[in-house]
């Protein structure tokens, strides 16, 4: 009998039939967000320096998207992955999420806005929505355990933190935007004045070795959570606070790009190169530790950026003053940095126009690479348009979990595309920014239309913007005049919008004064703006300034020139009386509340003619300027043509009155 069940047995298995399926295994998710990362910065999205060997195999591994979108900040488009909801729905529109938390209820206007503001913009919440029910809240329900790591900034308070929207393992800091304690380096559980940090300040960070890279604490919570959960379904947010600043990094791997630089290259900045490669092993650390437990093949793993890459940040601004703080614990990175990286802005988005913070391209078009070798076809390409709010549907159903029924979600599942090449479910996507340089982008196929809420006109052309991306990336034309009929049709789509989910759209505000905003504007635009006269006046003459004393010690102000020590000033200066005389330049730090009362001074004399002449001074500042005084020679009206602050590291600072007239 045991001779003939054993031939049966062998029989079926030569046939490869088998006896009864096995249970599939269940389904994994790991949501890899960095922060700050712009579109090419990995080599499979085309950097030419930053070195991305686990980015870029797992890109080889998975489909990658070319066309994929984020919020233009970090907390709003945190909280759309949260909840598949546009930032008009659940109201996080920029990054406060290290603030105290405001009263509940709806979005709201501020009690009052500044006569010169033709608008009034609605006012950021500054926490998830405790009713909104997550991502983590519908997978922990459907029987996933939950884990958050990493950055949150969804709320400063416990209330708000991640194991109250679903989480049921949490390793994180709150709330800082950036590392903890705004370090990448351990020790992270003390302020800078060595005392420890108040449990709002850091969550419940443990720190790993004196030392330490936040990337790899980060990774080695991460793998032990994974060794622990691999016989259960799991839910993983690991959210990097790589490549935020403050611009540290590993000092060898500093070394080592600056070595590599090109400076005919889109990318030159080898601290930003380091900081890419510590998360990129990070990455590659996570996908090994799942084929070593063979679960990689069925763990879907999306890796996603929050918003585009930072190119306005002058990165050696925060180095300077970990630079003049004797408790700092930034590893002394401020000389490397300013040695090997100068003063570059963090990273470049070229061919992309600008970056974070901004509704163009470079601002919100980020890298998202979505891994399940099970179902998705490696080393595929989608150009399908993609947000945020469509990874909450479409990982739910990827998994077959079914969509929570009280909870709207904005977001529309891509799951067909992924796995069957089918066409994208939509080809419109929306970006809200109602901050700083306020509008809201709405792509539509090829054409993106911008609508802005305050006139800008030296950083863009018009309240209205209309660009063709396909044939014009880089968005340096503004087709709106030549396709009026194409604005009103993409404007409506605008205004749905805010119809549908329910959005704060901006108000007119009752207390514009159209000429104090055109006074204002002017003022701006002057060309003596940033140059503030005491107890002096200025006039404007034929190709120059004329600044007339009032006083016994008239100067010329200024907390525009931020850089570095010591600082080279030149001016093209003349004396109207001929008399000349002796004047002083006198300055004190960004850290120091007032000037010195007999130190940081530096004199230069005018000769006695009425003649132009050049005058070049060292200025030694120690740390960066924070106010400058140019103290007029021998108290006498002066002319000036031109001043400028240069400094070794960093752009000039000029004023060029030469064009002038009066």
């Amino acid at each position: 009998m045991k001779s003939l069940l054993l031939i049966f047995t062998l029989t079926m298995a030569a046939l490869a039939i088998p006896l009864k399926a096995a249970p599939s295994s269940p389904t994994n998710i790991i949501i890899f967000l960095v922060d700050d990362m712009g579109w090419t910065d990995c080599g499979v999205y085309g950097s030419d320096l930053y070195e991305t060997p686990n980015i870029d195999k797992f890109a080889s591994q998975a489909m990658r998207f070319t066309n994929a979108y984020a919020h233009p900040l970090c907390s709003p488009s945190r909280a759309s992955i949260m909840t598949g909801q546009e930032e008009s729905r659940h109201g996080i529109t920029s990054a406060k999420g290290h603030q105290p938390p405001e009263p509940p209820g709806p979005q709201v206007f501020p009690e009052r806005t500044a006569s010169n503001q033709p608008y009034q913009l609605p006012i950021s919440k500054n926490y998830l929505d405790p009713d909104a029910v997550t991502l983590a809240e519908a997978l922990r329900d459907a029987g996933y355990h939950t884990a958050h790591m990493g950055k949150w900034h969804l709320g400063l308070t416990p209330p708000h933190w991640p194991d109250q929207h679903g989480f049921q393992t949490i390793f994180h800091s709150a709330p800082d935007p950036g590392p903890p304690n705004s370090t990448y380096f351990s020790p992270h559980n003390i302020n800078p004045d060595g005392e420890p940090s108040s449990q709002y300040r850091v969550g419940n960070i443990v720190d790993g070795p004196d030392g330490e890279h936040i990337a790899d604490r980060l990774t080695e919570e991460a793998v032990q959570y994974i060794k622990e959960r691999k016989d259960e379904p799991f839910f993983l947010n690991l959210w990097q606070y790589s490549v935020h600043g403050p611009w540290e990094a590993k000092e060898e791997y500093i070394k080592a790009y600056a070595e590599k630089i090109d400076p005919n290259a889109n990318h030159t900045n080898p601290v930003m190169a380091a900081m890419l490669q510590s998360m990129d092993e990070s990455l590659g650390r996570i996908m090994t530790t799942l084929e070593e437990l063979e679960i990689a093949d069925n763990t879907i793993v999306v890796f996603f950026s929050d918003n585009g890459g930072n190119v306005h940040s002058m990165a050696e601004a925060e180095q300077l003053k970990n630079l003049e703080n004797p408790k700092s614990r930034s590893h002394d990175l401020t000389k490397i940095y300013n040695e090997y990286a100068g003063f570059q802005v963090p990273t470049n988005n070229t061919p992309l126009r600008e970056g974070k913070a901004r509704l163009y391209e470079g601002g919100v078009r980020v890298p998202l690479i979505i891994r399940w070798p099970e179902k998705i076809p490696a080393d595929t390409v989608s150009e399908a348009i993609v947000n945020n709010i469509d990874l909450y549907p479409t990982l739910l159903d990827l998994v077959e979990v079914p969509m929570p029924k009280n909870h709207i979600v904005d977001g529309i599942s891509i799951a067909a595309v992924l796995t069957e090449n089918a066409e994208a479910p939509r080809d419109t996507s929306f970006s809200w920014f109602p901050h700083q340089r306020p509008g809201i982008a709405v792509r539509k196929g090829d054409w993106k239309l911008i609508r802005r809420f305050k006139e800008d006109p030296a950083r863009y052309e018009g309240l209205v913007e209309l660009f063709n991306l396909k044939d014009d990336i880089g968005e340096t034309k503004n087709l709106a005049k030549e396709k009026p009929e194409l604005v009103a049709e993409l404007g409506k789509l605008i205004d749905d919008h805010f119809k549908q989910t329910g959005g704060l759209y901006p108000e007119p505000n009752p207390n514009y004064n159209a000429e104090a905003a055109a006074n204002i504007a002017a003022a701006r635009n002057s060309p003596t703006v940033g140059l503030v006269p005491k107890f002096c006046t200025i006039e404007t003459i034929d190709g120059a300034i004329r600044v007339t004393p009032e006083n016994r010690k008239p100067f010329l102000g200024s907390g525009r020139v931020k850089l570095p020590g010591p600082l080279t000033l030149q001016l093209r200066a003349r004396s109207v009386a001929g008399n000349g005389g002796a004047g002083l330049i006198q300055w004190k730090t960004d850290d120091q509340d007032e000037f010195p009362a007999d130190s940081q001074t530096t004199p230069f004399e005018l000769a006695p003619n009425k003649d132009w002449q050049n005058l070049e001074l060292t200025v030694p500042v120690k740390g960066k300027s924070g106010l400058l005084r140019i103290y007029l020679p021998g108290a006498e009206t002066t002319d000036f043509q031109s001043i400028t602050w240069k400094s070794k590291h960093g752009s000039p600072v000029s004023w060029d009155f030469s064009n002038l007239s009066p």
